[in-house]
């Protein structure tokens, strides 16, 4: 065990001077507009080359846009109680209140950085230029727009207010963002609590333009595979959307309860509930029952695949009577899913090579910014990786997610793509 002295704070350039300002900190250490203009170099060169870049993981504001959210809540008490008790800003009763926790006490502060370098212009021609420039600088074509807030809806207390919301956040997207501007998609919220809500939803929403397909926030706790649930699928699979599964943390979660730092449940709580879904999936047979339905999993890393994979084949074959539906071992029904990048687990070449050959990252990996939160990843994440050939590079940066959607790979120079 080698006993040398760590380096000192001075020595690794993160000292703060004494009386330092906190608030300066963050300005200084995360510029938006330098990261922006870092990035802009290698978008000009996919560009050159014709690589397409579509973001799977892509994170709007509702804040900015939240009074015109509530013009769509069809409950006049709802949207009274919403809009007159957060004063014009966002408020929801029973969410969850963890703060700024991701964005390290100003040190870390990606999602304030964007809201403060921006004079932000309310409504959807605002939200969308705002969104766009970032889009050019990064070279993205696309993106799959997630909101925020709304993604904690499944532990809100009130399952009443948690369908008001969905479906107002499904109008107002779908009118006033996707079909104003082709660059964005969205995989609309799906408010569990009331399964028949949900189908409505797939039914009214489904068709719209820019609808790739519904969400599941991870950090649940419906068992998906009982009977309740199985007409939302049918109706998705019918309709050729994608199923995703967009993972969180959660502190209410019990066994999550005994960390005691932010780092520990980011590095558990993503990966811990994206398994729980992807389990009772397969052990209950869901891909059996529904194989042309896809399923894309979303912000839990990569690692926890590979390990999912060899402990669900190895207990199946010793306890394959409890999984009769199964014509194929776990792993293979794994490799069909498709899985997002962000955040990579890349603290090891070797191991990150091993992993995406394992999971067959050539056609079922899609490239993810998460943008804007705290590790957010510019498209050179895939793109600098030694290992990766060049067809590789194309799949897993937008050639994949084209497929996944039902879009052309290279879309016109005007932006607009067509579902197949």
């Amino acid at each position: 065990m080698s006993t040398a002295t760590p380096p000192s704070r001075a020595q690794t350039g993160l000292a703060m001077p004494r009386g330092a300002a906190h608030a300066g900190l963050g300005h200084k250490e995360l510029s938006l507009a330098e990261l922006l203009a870092n990035a802009r170099p290698l978008a000009e060169q996919m560009a050159r080359e014709g690589v397409t870049v579509i973001d799977a993981d892509f994170h709007s504001r509702e804040e900015d846009d939240w009074l015109e959210i509530l013009e769509y809540v069809d409950n006049d008490v709802w949207e009274h109680l919403l809009r007159s008790s957060g004063g014009g800003r966002l408020w929801i009763p029973g969410g969850p209140a963890s703060g700024r926790v991701q964005e390290m006490g100003e040190r870390m502060r990606a999602a304030t950085a964007w809201r403060e370098a921006r004079a932000e212009e309310p409504g959807a021609e605002g939200h969308n230029l705002r969104l766009g420039e970032v889009l050019d600088a990064l070279g993205i074509a696309r993106v799959l727009l997630f909101p925020q807030h709304i993604l904690n809806l499944g532990s809100n207390p009130f399952q009443e207010l948690e369908v008001q919301i969905a479906r107002a956040h499904a109008r107002w997207i779908t009118e006033r963002v996707l079909a104003k501007d082709p660059r964005f998609i969205s995989s609309l919220f799906l408010p569990l609590s009331d399964p028949a809500a949900c189908v409505a939803l797939v039914e009214e929403f489904g068709d719209k333009p820019g609808v790739v397909g519904f969400t599941i926030t991870s950090s649940r706790y419906e068992a998906l595979h009982t009977s309740g649930y199985l007409p939302i699928f049918a109706a998705m699979e019918e309709r050729g959307l994608a199923l995703v599964f967009h993972s969180s943390f959660s502190y209410r979660e019990p066994s999550m309860r005994m960390f005691n730092r932010f780092l520990s449940l980011h590095a558990m709580g993503f990966p811990h509930f994206n398994m729980v879904h992807a389990t009772n999936w397969i052990v209950n047979g869901l891909p059996e029952r529904f194989p042309g339905l896809k399923l894309l999993f979303v912000e839990g890393g990569l690692a926890w695949i590979p390990f999912l994979m060899q402990r669900l084949d190895h207990t199946v074959m010793m306890r394959a009577s409890e999984a009769p539906l199964l014509t194929r071992l776990p792993s293979d029904y794994m490799r069909d899913f498709y899985y997002t990048t962000q955040p990579m687990e890349a603290t090891s070449i070797r191991e990150l090579q091993a992993t995406l050959e394992f999971i067959n990252a050539n056609d079922r990996l899609l490239y993810a910014s998460d943008f804007p939160h705290w590790d957010w990843d510019p498209p050179s994440r895939i793109w600098d990786l030694p290992f990766l050939s060049e067809a590789d590079r194309r799949g897993i940066l937008g050639a994949n997610a084209a497929g996944l959607f039902g879009f052309e790979p290279d879309p016109p120079a005007n932006g607009k793509a067509a579902r197949s």
